[in-house]
């Protein structure tokens, strides 16, 4: 079994597809009304209109970046919200959010 996609509940679909597409640079693979779909590497982001109702602690989309402090310094240059750069050992990370509140993640592993 392979993850195909994360459905992510919004009811701002269009600034959702701006963020994911425009300031994260994910390629946008469908765009049906109500439905955004995005390509992230082995699995897809969707975006469904409807609204959004996570948990106390919901889903967190991470994605890989060998480099995180750049590709960080690349995104918040596009307008996304981010914290500091965490390196540990073995790995480094970074967390912001989506402009629903999703967390999300930059990590090297």
């Amino acid at each position: 079994m392979k993850l195909a996609r994360i459905i992510l509940f919004t009811p701002q679909i269009d600034r959702m597809a701006k963020f994911y597409g425009e300031t994260l640079g994910l390629r946008q693979v469908t765009s049906e009304k109500g439905w955004r779909e995005f390509a992230a590497g082995g699995a897809r982001i969707a975006l469904h209109s409807g609204p959004s109702s996570p948990g106390r602690k919901g889903p967190k989309i991470v994605f890989y970046a060998k480099d995180v402090a750049a590709l960080r310094e690349t995104l918040v240059s596009r307008g996304a919200r981010f914290g500091d750069v965490r390196n540990g050992d073995p790995f480094c990370l970074c967390d912001g959010k989506d402009p629903d509140g999703n967390p999300i993640q930059l990590s090297n592993r």
